[in-house]
């Protein structure tokens, strides 16, 4: 049975990323701080999926904590798809140091626990699997914390590429626009061209079975972004200002 550990396994992309790979026949390490919801999706598959649910519970926030748990799997899955995060956004430009710690701890520093964690049992046949967001692309207003923890995380995923070449099978970055989850239902302002959950798990899943080194969905929004990102940095920040401000 082939084997997957999942991040932020309990809700948004990473339930239904299990979920489907779960219905696949896939065995899921589902990982989480959310012991009751992802009990909940191990009942709610139980009796459907032809794979199956392993709840691994801790806080990526928490180094020790994560290699306690992470310690305890006999071999790593070759599929790893790192997947918690969180998004906050300022107002006006006001930076809020707290803010910033608390949305890079889990979207960069949790990341970098796990890997940390992992990196010894690493093979040659290891997919390291990085959700990260289309954000990392050009700024947004107002994304100032979760864009840079995006960016850092986008760059990571980069570098590591090509520092473990040599020593595993694939790296794929994913940069998804927005998706429809619990995350982004907080969100107070128009989100184009938004996707489903299912959706993003279909198209994540296709890119990794064909090791592709970037994911990026729905095309048209994130083509339009790459191609803001080419242009001076004045043009891009001119033309952000026009499309945020005719969305709001």
């Amino acid at each position: 049975m082939k084997q997957v550990l999942i991040t932020g396994a309990s809700s948004g992309i990473g339930l239904q990323l299990a979920t489907d790979y779960a219905h696949g026949g896939w065995q899921v390490y589902a990982c989480g701080q959310n012991q009751q919801r992802l009990q909940q999706l191990v009942d709610n598959l139980e009796l459907t999926a032809t794979g199956k649910i392993i709840p691994l519970v801790f806080d990526v926030t928490n180094l020790e904590q994560t290699q306690q748990v992470l310690s305890q799997l006999d071999a790593l899955p070759e599929l790893i798809i790192l997947n918690a995060g969180t998004c906050e956004y300022i107002d006006n430009g006001v930076i809020d140091s707290d803010l910033f710690k608390r949305v890079f701890d889990v979207n960069f520093f949790g990341i970098i626990h796990c890997l940390e964690a992992m990196q010894s049992h690493f093979t040659a046949a290891t997919h390291l699997v990085f959700i990260s967001s289309s954000a990392a692309y050009t700024a947004l207003p107002r994304a100032e914390a979760y864009g840079a923890s995006k960016a850092a995380l986008s760059y990571l995923a980069n570098g590591l590429a090509i520092d473990l070449k040599d020593k595993i099978n694939t790296v794929t970055l994913v940069n998804p626009g927005f998706v429809a989850t619990p995350l982004t239902n907080k969100n107070d302002f128009p989100m184009p061209m938004i996707v489903s959950c299912e959706y993003a798990s279909r198209k994540i899943r296709q890119g990794i079975s064909n090791q592709q080194a970037e994911i990026h969905f729905p095309i048209k929004f994130t083509l339009l972004l790459k191609a803001i990102a080419l242009l001076p940095l004045a043009l891009q920040r001119v033309m952000i200002q026009r499309m945020t401000r005719k969305a709001s």
